[in-house]
């Protein structure tokens, strides 16, 4: 038996320049951390040939063509597996239209699963590199690239993407002290609601074809190159200003990262002390992050008395094996 593990992400500034569209023209970059939420993958030997998949639903086949869920199916038939396995997957959060990468720290989780199961060594750049061809080129899902890299190699970095397609994890280097200061000043509310990233992120890829939206795209991610050069700093004074600023500019990428309930919650928590805060990931739905001093974290929880109020801590550990009697 196998048993792997990939932390989901929270992803602060420059989201969205990690497609396609706009790093191949501009480079891209985002600054993000790893969490201290997972998910899981276990990998056991099949008493015969079919093969067994356990998430949200089940399914039992014969052979890994036949299977319906698409990152299972092209996983392991690039692995080149056919049968005889029986693989379980479960996540520490809703696993499903969250904004905190969990379609990619599931890809990364089963290829370092499958990888070991193999008896093969597999990178944390391969991993990044592999879970992103998976998702983009075999499954069609018009994303970015941040998200397997995220939870490829963990802890707090500056994601930087390439024009040529590479990309390169940039340790953020400030004082432990300074990671724990934005820890401690983070708050994170389940909004009850999904959505599929890959819809919203369609819109914007194709909106990166106007000038306009270019414009917000590349201030964005000049946000992120003045998060890093504060941070290494240990400067945080501008932490929640930028993150506010960020979520303007990416409200208006496409239709529908945000809405008029989304709007008022994070209203709600501005006026109750937070510095700045954004929906996670592609928007509309999953959790609504804010920053603010400790001692307002009561009064935004109490502004925002209809959403579930989630305790995180970042996370240094990238996908790991955490079991293998191989």
């Amino acid at each position: 038996m196998i048993v792997s593990r990939a932390p989901l992400r929270m992803s602060f500034v420059g989201g969205g320049s990690d497609m396609p569209a706009y790093y191949r023209e501009n480079g891209g970059a985002v600054l993000s951390t790893s969490l201290n939420k997972y998910v899981y993958l276990t990998i056991n030997k099949k008493f015969d040939n079919d093969l067994r998949l356990s998430y949200s639903n089940t399914e039992i086949v014969s052979d890994s063509s036949q299977i319906k869920h698409p990152i299972f199916r092209n996983t392991l038939e690039l692995l080149k597996f056919k049968g005889g396995l029986e693989i379980t997957s479960i996540s520490d959060i809703p696993s499903q239209g969250s904004g905190l990468g969990s379609s990619s720290s599931f890809t990364v989780a089963l290829l370092h699963a499958l990888s070991t199961y193999k008896g093969e060594h597999i990178s944390k750049q391969e991993l990044g590199r592999l879970a992103s061809h998976i998702e983009i080129d075999l499954c069609k899902d018009t994303i970015g690239k941040q998200d397997q890299y995220a939870a490829a190699f963990g802890g707090f970095n500056f994601i930087e993407f390439n024009k040529d397609d590479s990309v390169v994890i940039n340790p953020i280097v400030c004082k432990p002290l300074t990671i724990k200061k934005i820890e401690d000043s983070i708050l994170v509310f389940y909004t009850g609601r999904t959505r599929k990233a890959s819809t919203l992120l369609l819109e914007q890829s194709k909106n990166m074809k106007k000038a306009n939206k270019r414009e917000l795209m590349s201030e964005m991610v000049a946000l992120a190159y003045k998060m890093r050069d504060l941070l290494e700093k240990n400067d945080i004074e501008l932490f929640g200003e930028i993150l506010d600023r960020n979520w303007v500019l990416k409200r208006q990428m496409a239709v529908g990262v945000s809405d008029p309930q989304i709007d008022g919650w994070y209203h709600k928590g501005l006026a109750a002390g937070a510095e700045g805060g954004k929906i996670m990931g592609a928007g509309n739905g999953g959790f609504l992050m804010f920053f603010a001093p400790k001692e307002k974290h009561d009064a935004i929880t109490s502004a925002l008395t209809e959403l579930q109020r989630i305790p995180f801590s970042f996370s240094n550990t990238g996908s790991e094996i955490i079991y293998s009697n191989q």
